[in-house]
């Protein structure tokens, strides 16, 4: 075959040149853009690995500004709680300055003034926000968590950061576990508010040396001298009877009456009041105690309740030919007297022998019954347009406050009245509604088998409906919050079913809330809102029908209670515990006393224990966010790191190295030029050939 001059050129340039020419485009292309490859054609692996690396990239960039963000919101809630801190200290000082009792009362005025102003300046740091958005609202971040009364309008969402593939870090504090939160290594603590004074210093001439001092009462001391005497013999011996009640840590009510005599001393009362709590020989549930005031004070051996409660009266008859004090039902007392001069005041002609001693005194009033009496059958506080219960509505199971779905039975002590159910249950509505008129209503607990539960009023009685299908009345121990206070409104604002079907039941709810509304506050506790007026009508007792007896079971439940004072509890409530404590230098008080000013005054002591209870609860609640704010902190720290190294993985797989790039091209241009030589040549010689 004879080798033509078009054969040498296809081998010898053709061919080559476009080889040559594909890989100088390829290196110069890499030289001036930086990568290896351009498209994903060039070089599958090394693309996908690029793309790999890229989201990787973009991840890390998403958790670190994430990160940045959740740590910005953490920081500044550090900062702002070190002063909630430093205030509450300040708080702490001023109460210690105000206990001690060389103070005049300008200078309790003027502390007071100053403990306004730090209440002020820490509403302004709950309320404090960054770029509009409030630190302490939970998710509510539009949201000025506390109102000017104190109150939290914020919710209890967490806001988390991203911090990785299912892995989030919460940022926020809330409002409603700072203000709010819940000490589960906290202790109740109760005290009643009566200042009890040695009845027998105050008449000398009922002891035998005629000693007028005042004398302090401690638990050594005769039960006598605790409930005094009408004379200087103790013989023959006097009955003193003591009608306690209250709630166990575990929310079990108990009533039970005590019978002490002359022989017996005041450490028996509390010995006893023990006992009646569930104290044993072998262990204790409560420590009951007595302060210098002779103030009974109980405090709870199990952390994290808030059920505990106290109540008690005592009663004694002088008259040795009656024995009116040892009664069932307590409002028998109801003619006796609490003022212990009018007992021993020979000008009664021994009318009032039977002396009655109230340990527990609120401003809730009950008409025609003594302040102090009963327990759970008292008026609920009227302030303008609505009715306040004082009794939080707890759940026995998680200590956690009933909201409007919370079933009763959930809340209610099951072992009173029928065993392990709310069938038979029977409460009393009683009071004036918004115009003013009287009613009398029954709310009757009763199981599916036995018709379901209902209300009476007027003659008349409604089922209480359920939302099953078909409607009928709803059992005992299913029967809600919601549906209680449904009835409480139809009640209290005289909007009535027109008959007993579900639909007229329906219609009244539907009536009545155009009216008012009756709810469960914050706190757990019941309220009644009056729509028409500001300042109602409207009066409210709701209490178990057997309240007041001492014959037989205790309360199933409480609503609204003649309790005890609150020291300490698993419970936190920031601004109305600091409220609560200014009040008592406002009132002058360094212990609580029912006598004078307002009746639930926790006094000046007990509000130093309170304002150490919120700052240790705030110096944990400021260690939750350090932790926060360590761990995104060391989160943006990681990333930051792991960023930069697949960057630089990145860049191994896809940047080119443009020494050696620049060196390719060198060769790449020297071999184009010497095959350009080369066919040159070899065009040269086949010219001479053809020639």
């Amino acid at each position: 075959m004879r080798v033509t001059t078009s054969m040498y050129y296809d081998s010898l340039y053709s061919t080559n040149n476009l080889k040559i020419s594909n890989e100088l485009f390829d290196v110069n292309k890499q030289i001036s853009s930086g990568l290896k490859i351009q498209y994903a054609k060039d070089d599958v692996r090394t693309f996908t690995e690029t793309m790999r690396l890229d989201n990787e990239a973009t991840t890390l960039n998403q958790i670190t500004k994430s990160s940045e963000n959740g740590s910005k919101i953490s920081d500044q809630s550090d900062a702002t709680l070190n002063e909630f801190t430093t205030s509450l200290d300040k708080t702490s000082t001023l109460l210690i300055q105000a206990a001690n009792g060389a103070q005049s009362d300008a200078s309790l005025d003027a502390i007071a003034d100053e403990l306004r102003g730090l209440e002020d300046h820490f509403k302004n740091l709950a309320n404090t926000s960054i770029d509009g958005k409030y630190l302490f609202s939970g998710s509510a971040i539009n949201t000025k968590p506390i109102a000017d009364d104190g109150t939290y309008q914020g919710n209890d969402k967490a806001m988390n950061a991203f911090t990785g593939s299912n892995n989030q870090q919460q940022y926020n504090l809330s409002g409603a576990e700072l203000f709010l939160g819940e000490e589960p290594n906290t202790q109740r603590e109760i005290t009643s508010n009566t200042i009890n004074n040695n009845l027998l210093s105050d008449y000398p001439e009922l002891q035998a040396d005629g000693d007028s001092s005042e004398k302090v009462l401690t638990p050594s001391d005769p039960i006598r001298n605790l409930m005094g005497d009408v004379d200087d013999n103790s013989n023959p011996a006097n009955d003193y009877y003591f009608y306690l009640r209250g709630t166990q840590s575990d929310g079990t009510a108990f009533n039970e009456k005590i019978l002490l005599n002359d022989e017996d001393s005041i450490d028996t009362l509390l010995t006893k009041i023990g006992d009646a709590y569930g104290n044993s020989g072998n262990s204790d549930v409560v420590d009951v105690s007595m302060n210098d005031y002779g103030e009974i004070i109980v405090e709870d051996r199990l952390k994290g309740s808030s059920k505990l409660d106290f109540h008690m009266v005592g009663a004694v008859d002088f008259d040795t030919a009656s024995d009116r004090a040892n009664v069932t039902q307590i409002d028998n007392l109801d003619n006796g007297e609490t003022d212990f001069a009018q007992v021993v005041d020979d000008s009664n002609n021994g009318q009032n022998d039977l002396f009655v001693k109230e340990f527990n005194k609120t401003d809730l009033n009950t008409p025609t019954v003594i302040n102090g009496l009963t327990y759970d059958r008292t008026e609920l506080n009227n302030s303008g347009s609505k009715l306040s219960a004082n009794a939080p509505q707890i759940v026995k199971s998680d200590n956690s406050f009933a909201i409007p779905s919370t079933k009763l039975s959930e809340v209610a002590d099951l072992s009173q009245g029928t065993d392990g159910t709310l069938d038979g249950t029977v409460f009393d509505l009683n009071g004036t509604d918004i115009d003013g008129n009287s009613y009398s209503a029954t709310i009757n607990l009763n199981s599916a088998a036995n018709g379901g539960s209902t209300f009476s009023i007027g003659g008349n009685t409604y089922d209480i409906y359920n939302m099953n299908d078909p409607r009928t009345a709803v059992d005992a121990d299913e029967m809600t919050y919601q549906q209680l206070m449904d009835v409480v409104n139809m009640v209290v604002t005289n909007n009535l079913p027109a008959g007993n079907t579900a639909t007229d039941y329906d219609d009244a709810i539907v009536a009545s809330n155009q009216e008012g509304v009756t709810e469960l506050s914050y706190d757990g506790k019941i309220e009644f809102n009056d729509f028409t007026t500001s300042s109602t009508q409207a009066t409210m007792t709701l209490a178990d029908s057997n309240s007041g007896s001492f014959g037989g079971d205790s309360s199933v439940m409480t609503f609204n209670t003649n309790d005890s004072l609150t020291i300490r509890d698993p419970k936190t409530d920031f601004f109305k515990t600091l409220d609560a404590a200014i009040k008592s230098v406002e009132e002058h008080k360094i212990y609580p006393d029912a006598n004078e000013g307002t009746a639930d005054n926790i006094g000046i002591e007990n509000a130093i224990q309170m304002i150490t209870d919120l700052s240790e609860h705030t110096n944990r609640s400021q260690a939750k966010v350090g932790a926060q704010s360590n761990s995104l902190n060391n989160t943006i720290e990681r990333t930051n790191l792991l960023e930069l190294s697949t960057m630089t993985l990145r860049s191994d797989v896809i940047d080119t190295d443009l020494a050696e790039s620049s060196l390719r091209l060198t060769q790449l241009n020297n071999n184009y030029e010497a095959m350009l030589s080369t066919v040159g040549k070899v065009s040269q010689l086949s010219l001479v050939n053809y020639l």
